[in-house]
């Protein structure tokens, strides 16, 4: 069952994004005077479909949903009659051509716009960006950040929301750096909020990174392995519940427990508990619990897990005792914009994690990320069916994020691709004629390799992460 949640998921988030990415091709080729012969959503056998007495083209779903084609009249793939052909791809000018070709990546940019654009527009209300705890040993704790100070930006970039923070941090992935952190002082936001006059109470500080979020930090998410997280409720580590086939359970771990310490060190609240166990996956882990007001010493290994990344975390099967959490005024924000203000803001954080995923791939290149983070249409899948299981708001920011990879990467320049057609298509303009068809022939199937070679890699990866 769930494997066919997950499968519905993938077909109803990644669909609309093909076939949006196709109908760009297609509408521009026809716009351009060029025959359309079909236009397919997946590739392989026909499933289904039907073919328009008007037009003449072939519309259908094919077998296998890794992508989609729009096949157009070319004389290089068969004879053309003489009074079609004007109508063919190959006679048309360059500046078409390469219209035509860049049509399906501009229309995954327009749609990652667009539900952004929704995102931004929908009020909510979050976490203010103030610094709720700095993680001992961290880099935010080596720059001496201090817990209750407001982020407001990073790297000279403005932010307003935790995950515009992760985003900035994130994009540093891999670095031996300074990372600037801007901070709006607790004194300053206090006079503000009395409408009394102040300073801006603004300090910026350096944290230095090395090689963020990799070796021992692999996994972790950016704000956890900076240091510095939002506001969190204190929770009482007392145990509420545990899981029949749980380690706690079997290990001696008893429902009412406080647990004190893990390893010797102090546990004040059931987040710090709860993180000591995640990053503790298949270790033997020394617990003191106050039971009946008396300590008792337990040995409990946390079963190793997989988060929808394929991440190693640890779970032993305890669930907190249940408490009402109320979050202080001063840690809250409704966050909104009006129709103008959050179309420039989606184009911004369009721009941004654009550039983040091509700096990515670069990192990959040249080794400062290692290669497993590159993911495949199984990880896709699995993140689509997570995103179900939050809210739609979550369904249209994966879409979007989706949507902005496959713009991002269909413009590589690697032949096969639409950025590799781009790039010979302006060899062409350039020219004044195009190459030859050995020389594409040479370039296609180098594209073909590395993109069955970039596949492989991404399917593999995914694969570790189920096991």
């Amino acid at each position: 069952m769930t494997f066919l949640l997950t499968l519905l998921a993938a077909i109803f988030v990644l669909g609309p994004l093909i076939a949006l990415h196709e109908w760009g091709h297609f509408i521009v080729a026809r716009l351009c005077g060029v025959k359309v012969l079909t236009y397919s959503i997946g590739f392989g056998p026909k499933l289904a479909g039907w073919t328009s007495k008007k037009s003449g083209i072939d519309y259908r779903i094919s077998a296998l949903p890794l992508g989609g084609y729009v096949k157009m009249l070319d004389e290089r793939e068969g004879e053309v009659a003489e009074h079609e052909q004007h109508l063919a791809f190959n006679r048309q000018h360059p500046l078409k051509k390469i219209a035509i070709v860049a049509a399906g990546p501009i229309m995954n940019f327009i749609i990652a716009i667009a539900l952004f654009w929704v995102l931004f527009m929908t009020p909510s209300e979050q976490l203010a960006t103030n610094i709720g705890q700095v993680l001992p040993d961290s880099p935010a704790a080596m720059a001496q950040l201090p817990a209750g100070d407001k982020i407001v930006a990073i790297d000279g970039h403005e932010v307003q929301t935790w995950e515009a923070i992760n985003y900035r941090l994130a994009g540093r992935m891999g670095e031996t750096d300074n990372v600037s952190v801007t901070l709006q002082s607790q004194a300053s936001l206090q006079s503000q909020s009395t409408s009394s006059p102040s300073a801006t109470g603004l300090q910026t500080y350096q944290a230095t990174v090395t090689r963020f979020m990799q070796g021992d930090a692999q996994g972790k998410d950016a704000l956890t392995s900076f240091g510095m997280l939002p506001w969190q409720p204190d929770i009482a580590p007392i145990i509420g519940d545990l899981s029949a086939d749980g380690a706690a359970l079997r290990q001696g771990l008893e429902v009412g427990d406080r647990i004190t310490a893990i390893n010797d060190t102090p546990v004040a609240d059931w987040l710090s508990a709860t993180r000591i166990i995640r990053d503790s996956p298949e270790v033997l882990l020394n617990f003191t619990v106050l039971r009946a007001d008396k300590l008792v010493q337990l040995q409990i290994m946390p079963q190793g897990k997989k988060d929808t990344l394929g991440n190693d975390y640890g779970q032993i099967g305890a669930m907190v005792a249940q408490s009402e959490i109320v979050i202080p005024d001063a840690y809250k924000t409704t966050v909104v914009y009006g129709a103008g203000e959050a179309l420039v803001k989606s184009f911004e954080k369009t721009e941004q994690l654009a550039v983040m995923t091509v700096s990515s791939m670069g990192k990959m290149l040249s080794g400062v990320i290692g290669l497993e983070n590159l993911s495949g249409p199984i990880t896709i899948a699995k993140v689509a069916k997570q995103s179900f299981d939050i809210s739609w708001e979550m369904v249209l920011s994966t879409a979007a994020l989706i949507s902005l990879s496959l713009a991002v990467l269909n413009l590589l320049p690697i032949p096969v691709l639409d950025g590799g057609h781009i790039v010979y298509y302006l060899i062409e303009l350039i020219r004044g004629k195009p190459l030859s068809e050995g020389v594409q022939m040479i370039g296609l199937n180098i594209g073909l390799l590395l993109l069955a070679g970039f596949m492989v890699l991404a399917i593999g990866n995914d694969i570790s992460r189920l096991f």
